[in-house]
């Protein structure tokens, strides 16, 4: 259907009618506010309602697992690969002290101080591991030898108690003495350092950032 409208000419009185196009005009009108637009709903009506985000690690589990069964064995294989890529990513990024990665508990300047100092000293909490299993198996294959290893063993903890508690005032000394604004207790502080003493180098995560003997500013 065509309707007839006038020129926009002031100067003209007399202009000609001119033939409108109505479903034309209509199309460039913009459609009520509150509603969406033909390509908006089109959308959603193309993707579908949008499943709300879980509340819950078990409910996050059980969402995956319905995934995974909609999926050919292919696709699971490479999911699989794809996220066992990530987490060793992830794992690898932590061992090497990005701060982003780290847990929540050896996050900080302070914990990475801590740490240096732990790891540039040679501590005798880290003979506990390796002192337990030696006496472990002496004991096994000589068990003649159990009225000494009691005695030892009480002698060698007595020996890590002293030492973690050197260690645990040094530390805490160090850390104020460079930071002292510095929240973390004392005693929180020294068991973390003590802690990570007792561990064996190798073991310790993140991994020692400083060699033996250096120097901690």
């Amino acid at each position: 259907m065509k309707l007839l409208g006038r020129k926009k000419d002031e100067g003209d009185a007399n202009a000609e009618p001119v033939e409108v196009d109505e479903p034309a005009a209509s199309a460039r009108t913009t459609a009520p506010k509150g509603k969406p637009t033909p390509k908006r709903s089109e959308t959603a009506k193309r993707r579908g309602p949008v499943a709300p985000a879980p509340m819950t690690s078990a409910e996050a589990r059980k969402r995956r697992k319905e995934m995974r069964s909609t999926l050919t064995k292919e696709e699971r294989q490479a999911e699989k690969t794809q996220r066992r890529t990530a987490m060793n990513e992830r794992r690898e990024r932590m061992m090497a002290g990005e701060e982003a990665y780290l847990l929540p508990r050896d996050q900080g300047p302070v914990k990475r101080y801590a740490r240096d100092i732990v790891d540039s000293r040679r501590n005798i909490l880290g003979l506990f591991m390796p002192a337990a299993l030696g006496l472990i198996f002496v004991m096994l294959a000589v068990p003649q030898v159990q009225l000494f290893i009691s005695p030892a063993m009480l002698v060698l903890m007595l020996l890590m108690g002293i030492d973690g508690i050197l260690l645990g005032r040094k530390v805490n000394k160090a850390v104020d003495a460079k930071f002292p604004d510095n929240t973390e207790g004392s005693f929180k502080l020294g068991m973390y350092a003590a802690g990570r003493a007792s561990q064996i180098r190798r073991m310790r995560a993140p991994r020692p950032q400083v060699d033996r003997g250096a120097k901690v500013a």
